[in-house]
């Protein structure tokens, strides 16, 4: 299959390890303003909910971290895919790098909204539609991690896995509709019905920039991470032997 000129200059490590170590911080220093921003206006400036209280207010972490849980699955399958159509290693290294992060954000996700859920339902858990199929993304993150290093030859495991995260796209849609398609306590969507929001612009704009700054955060660190992971599959290669000499003949 063809490889458009674009995508083949970006997928050459050295050429992706210099873009990235240049673009990280340039992503990852206004991040962090946005959140600080978003939190100290959703947590200071934003009134409380007429129903919740200032309970409401976990939203300004669950909501981002939820969306970036999804979100980082379906860029996870998509490098996994392109590493299984075109065979490529740098594909391959940003699934296996993302994978750790979209774990972290669909654990965080499950935690704050459990405990949202124990004062709003009385209870920690519900086998609700939408949380069960949230924990089923926990798992198939999981899954993608022990199964791509459950392999002695690397590029087995890199295959395996990715074959188990295209397949897991399926549940993307079940995650994003499942309040539509089935009874479900969780509650249903709110900035995005951009015609009537369930939520002023007063408690929206720092969960916009919250939304914002935690996808630049994750872009940022997904660039360093990336980096490490190839320099770790290409140790062998002359242009990471050639990076590494000026470090070890200064030490």
């Amino acid at each position: 299959m063809y490889l458009p000129n674009w995508m083949h200059k970006l997928a050459s490590p050295p050429h992706f390890f210099r873009i990235s170590g240049w673009l990280a911080p340039w992503l990852l220093w206004p991040a962090v303003a946005l959140i600080a921003l978003g939190f100290y206006a959703g947590l200071v400036l934003a009134p409380a909910d007429y129903q919740q209280g200032d309970g409401f207010r976990i939203i300004y972490v669950h909501v981002p971290s939820a969306y970036l849980s999804t979100l980082i699955y379906g860029l996870m399958a998509a490098a996994a895919a392109v590493g299984l159509i075109w065979r490529m290693k740098l594909a391959y290294a940003v699934a296996a790098a993302a994978a750790p992060i979209g774990a972290w954000f669909t654990f965080l996700a499950l935690v704050t909204g459990a405990i949202w859920g124990k004062p709003m339902w009385g209870t920690f858990w519900e086998w609700d539609p939408r949380l069960t199929s949230e924990l089923i993304l926990l798992f198939l993150y999981l899954g993608f991690m022990s199964l791509r290093t459950s392999f002695e030859e690397p590029t087995k495991g890199d295959r395996a896995a990715g074959l188990l995260a295209v397949v897991g796209v399926v549940n993307l849609p079940i995650i994003h509709y499942s309040v539509i398609w089935w009874s479900s306590i969780h509650q249903g969507p709110t900035i995005k019905k951009l015609d009537a929001p369930s939520i002023t612009w007063e408690m929206a704009w720092p969960l916009l920039t919250l939304i914002l700054g935690f996808t630049l955060f994750f872009a940022g660190l997904l660039l360093q991470r990336v980096q490490a992971e190839v320099l770790e599959r290409e140790r062998n290669a002359r242009w990471v032997t050639e990076i590494m000499r000026p470090g070890i003949e200064g030490g």
